[in-house]
């Protein structure tokens, strides 16, 4: 049995704070250190045909998992071997093609060292994150990235606690850096996420639930506004797109615009569309995902977009409302 000290309210706060400065002090100094070696770790697993293998015990394991997580959510495909199941099995799982990351802020963690003739004997790139950039681990790498930390917040400078927040810092460097690398756009990160916050329905295209065909709210601009609204109050949408002759695109009316030109012009009787329809509206193109919709649509306040070919022609018109039945939203 622990003997329970006493200790004020204040006196845990301090203690709450003092963790988060040795912790974001740690991380500072880590940047000082981001230099060529780090450069060449990204190259390596860019340059690889095959998957990152991390490996670590203890904390630096569970570090190791969030490390490999991350990775796989941002194109870069990643796995956790432990390192203790290594040795009975599991080290099937590194292939020639494959990198290493092995993870020991000590650098002399036996199961991890047991590990590494396996790695050498495939002869696969071995980068080692050690705070020991003199340990065994350090010298059997081909690339060394230095997470050393000069304390932990832990007071008794034991438990693992500055050493694994930095590690985990330089984990998710390497993501973000070969996420840039690679070019990983905003669709790609939602294909990796198909039950993330958006829903369900993150994978749906615009072809798949936009209004099409008869449906399609399309008048000419050159019509009466009286017309317009009998479009409008026909299809139930809140909006019709207007055309040219042409068959281009030139804007939008919609409930917002039928308001503010009741309110403007009393006698509405010889209004043309034209004259107080909205201009150059937003647009998606078919193939986007539907998602990337509904961030235009929540960025510009509004409930529909339309959908255009090459041509500026519409072809469709995508509704929240029809977000909102599949899923995205």
């Amino acid at each position: 049995m622990h003997n329970s000290a006493i200790v004020n309210t204040s006196e845990l706060i301090d203690s709450a704070k003092e963790v988060f400065d040795i912790e974001a002090n740690s991380i500072f100094k880590l940047k000082d250190r981001i230099d060529n070696s780090f450069v060449r770790a990204i190259d390596i697993i860019y340059a690889s045909k095959g998957k990152v293998v991390v490996t670590g015990m203890g904390k630096s394991g569970l570090i190791g998992r969030k490390i490999a997580s991350t990775l796989c959510s941002t194109g870069t495909p990643a796995v956790f071997l432990h390192p203790a199941e290594s040795t009975h099995g599991d080290s099937g799982i590194i292939s020639r093609n494959d990198v290493v990351i092995a993870i020991s802020n000590s650098g002399e963690t036996q199961e991890l060292l047991n590990l590494l003739p396996l790695i050498l004997r495939f002869g696969v790139p071995l980068i080692g994150i050690t705070g020991k950039i003199n340990s065994t681990l350090a010298h059997k790498s081909d690339v060394v990235l230095d997470i050393s930390v000069e304390r932990e917040a832990c007071p008794l400078n034991k438990a693992p606690t500055a050493s694994t927040t930095v590690t985990l810092a330089m984990g998710d460097a390497i993501a973000v850096c070969l996420l840039k690398k690679r070019g990983f756009s905003y669709d790609d990160f939602l294909l990796y996420h198909p039950s993330g916050s958006l829903g369900k329905g993150i994978l749906y295209k615009v072809d798949e639930l936009m209004i099409k065909g008869e449906m399609l709210p399309v008048i000419s601009q050159n019509v009466s506004f009286s017309d317009a609204i009998k479009l409008v109050s026909e299809k139930r949408l809140g909006t019709v797109l207007l055309v040219d002759d042409n068959s281009k695109l030139t804007g939008v009316l919609t409930d917002g615009d039928i308001r503010r030109a009741v309110i403007k012009h009393p006698d509405v009787r010889n209004l043309k569309v034209k004259d107080v329809m909205t201009y150059n509206p937003k647009t998606i193109d078919i193939n986007d995902l539907c998602a990337k919709a509904l961030s235009i649509m929540e960025k510009y306040s509004i409930t529909s977009l339309a959908v255009v070919d090459d041509n500026n022609c519409p072809i469709g018109l995508l509704h929240i409302h029809d977000l909102l039945r599949a899923g995205v939203v």
